[in-house]
């Protein structure tokens, strides 16, 4: 593993068997599908200026994914050898989907657990979302939750990445997920000058004060996403890197999951390799699951910025 120093970044994850110094590249194999990720499409109701997918409300290059869709999957799902624990569903804004409601119901009654991604704001607040969540709680609750895009836990630093008076109107949608009693979690970033204890301490202020009873300690509760930047540079990562972090390959979140994404201009969805990835081809799979178990190769900035040194998982 090169330290980044000596080589231009442009010279950098080129081959995806090679590294440019020469050396094998890392790859993951395919333990188990643990996690079947669904992105609903790309538009999203706000842009935000480090957003790994670029979603806006132009963006359309993944369109939306309708309950049909889904629900080829789920079947698809039911042929393979070991069961899925979760579907996943993230964007975009996943509640601006208008099936989005319906594509979770029909997760759920397949008795898969469901997380949904969503910045809470006026998507969600939407009177036949509500009643759709409302529905959702009532009868699958212990097997649904939400996950909050919140990327500080200061109003300040949160609407610089997602604009003015964004923290509040998550906080609105949040307050209410509280008393419906939906299950949150939260997802931010480290992108500001700050430790992590001082981040998570941040976190679990803003958690007492509001009644949100989600635990700013436990990682999986409140994931807290390196940057994303693709023009900051990064190492490739080699097969010796393993032992040099001390960290396993299955550890990594493409060693367990995978992404559908429909892109613009198709006519059937796809298999991608992870939800950060959904615009390189080197990453597809194919139409089927059970063509979607080949390794992969960590060949992309994001791979070894955000899953092997930051050690993210988009998954609870």
């Amino acid at each position: 593993m090169k330290d980044g120093t000596e080589l231009l970044s442009s010279e950098k994850f080129r081959d995806p068997l090679v590294t440019a110094t020469g050396e094998e590249r890392a790859e993951v194999a395919f333990a188990r599908l643990e996690t079947l990720w669904f992105n609903t499409g790309t538009l999203c109701n706000i842009e935000c200026p480090n957003c790994y997918i670029l979603s806006s409300p132009r963006n359309d290059s993944l369109v939306y994914l309708t309950l049909a869709d889904v629900e080829h999957y789920l079947s698809q799902i039911a042929e393979l050898d070991k069961p899925v624990r979760e579907i996943g569903f993230t964007g975009g804004e996943p509640f601006m989907n208008p099936d989005m409601i319906a594509m979770a119901r029909a997760s759920l009654e397949a008795g898969h657990e469901v997380l949904i991604l969503t910045n809470a704001m006026k998507p969600m607040m939407r009177s036949s979302m509500r009643a759709g969540i409302e529905d959702l709680q009532r009868r699958f609750g212990d097997r649904m939750t939400l996950r909050i895009s919140l990327d500080h836990w200061s109003p300040a630093l949160h609407d610089e990445e997602r604009g003015a008076g964004s923290f509040d109107v998550s906080l609105e949608g949040m307050r209410w997920l509280r008393d419906q009693g939906v299950r949150m979690t939260v997802a931010g970033r480290t992108m500001w000058a700050e430790t992590e204890s001082h981040a998570r301490d941040g976190y679990a202020a803003l958690y007492a004060s509001e009644g949100f009873e989600i635990d700013a300690y436990n990682p999986a509760d409140t994931v807290l996403f390196p940057e994303m930047d693709e023009s900051v540079d990064v190492p490739e990562i080699t097969t010796a890197c393993w032992d040099i972090l001390g960290k396993s390959p299955e550890h990594v979140m493409c060693s367990s999951s995978r992404m559908v994404i429909k892109r613009k201009g198709t006519e059937h969805p796809s298999v991608v390799a992870c939800t950060l990835l959904p615009y390189d081809t080197q990453f597809e799979f194919g139409r089927l699951l059970k063509d979607a178990s080949r390794p992969v190769r960590l060949n992309h900035p994001h791979c070894a910025k955000f899953c092997v040194l930051g050690g993210a998982s988009c998954s609870a």
